[in-house]
């Protein structure tokens, strides 16, 4: 596969380009997506296993179905260029998918609107189903002046943001939010916790508001952009210090890329 564009699975038939007009509507029953850059992916089995485990949890095609759906997406995935391509299990149909698309531009930081917002998401903890209601977040946040948003449950308390995960540091700790919190399971700070814990670096699940994170090394970390700190924040005096650990975990996490499987 050489250009972007949508193509929908079937076991006869392989994946093959969408035609006009038969991609149904609706909101997406589960979704996933990463970098692959000349060939390479980081941590691509853990998307895998929560792509399965997310289409099981709402009914989708059986487990050996999904095994030969994957296989062929990743045959598929393109060896040259970036790109970030989207699995997809599609509402009604339960029709697999794989949307191929060039990586849009990357950031190495990123500008967050201070103003918390309120979680509205319904399924928080599975990707796909909410991705236009958090587009229109960050849509919000980009009229604002920002990059990103921060969704807070009705406490106030950090969640995270619409594309990424919330991590922080207090002093020596690295920080994230309480795992009973309405959060989803992100690849990339798995990722980022297991090499915390191998580095003996302390590790401690908080609740904190927007506003508790003033003066604190915070980073918004996702499979697109991997990790990025926030280097301001937009609307409200928050300082953003200088990252002064990020750009190290940046270069560990970008060597963390390995060739597509079969290459």
């Amino acid at each position: 596969m050489s250009g972007e564009g949508l193509l929908t699975w079937t076991p006869a038939g392989g994946l093959r380009p969408a035609e006009d007009g038969a991609v149904s509507g609706g909101r997406l029953l589960v979704a996933d997506s990463w970098l692959v850059r000349d060939g390479r992916v980081r941590a691509l089995d853990r998307h895998k296993e929560r792509f399965l485990r997310s289409c099981g949890e709402c009914g989708g095609p059986p487990l050996r179905r999904l095994l030969e759906f994957w296989q062929d997406m990743t045959a598929a995935l393109p060896r040259t260029g970036e790109w970030f391509p989207r699995v997809e299990l599609a509402p009604g149909s339960m029709e697999l998918r794989l949307r191929l698309r060039h990586t849009p531009p990357l950031g190495s930081e990123v500008r967050v609107w201070a103003a918390g917002q309120s979680d509205p998401r319904t399924v928080p903890r599975r990707k796909g189903p909410d991705l236009d209601t958090l587009a229109r977040v960050r849509g919000r946040a980009s009229d604002a002046g920002a990059d990103e948003a921060v969704l807070v449950s009705p406490a106030g308390t950090v969640l995270e943001a619409p594309t990424a995960s919330v991590l922080w540091w207090e002093d020596d700790t690295l920080c994230l939010p309480s795992p009973r919190l309405p959060v989803l399971p992100g690849v990339t700070v798995a990722l980022i916790q297991e090499r915390a814990q191998r580095s003996g670096i302390r590790l401690a699940h908080r609740e904190r508001t927007v506003a508790e994170l003033d003066g604190r090394e915070v980073w918004l970390v996702n499979a697109l952009h991997g990790i990025r700190p926030v280097t301001e924040w937009v609307g409200e005096p928050l300082r953003a210090p200088r990252a002064a650990r990020a750009g190290e975990w940046r270069t560990w996490l970008d060597d963390a890329m390995e060739p597509l499987p079969g290459d």
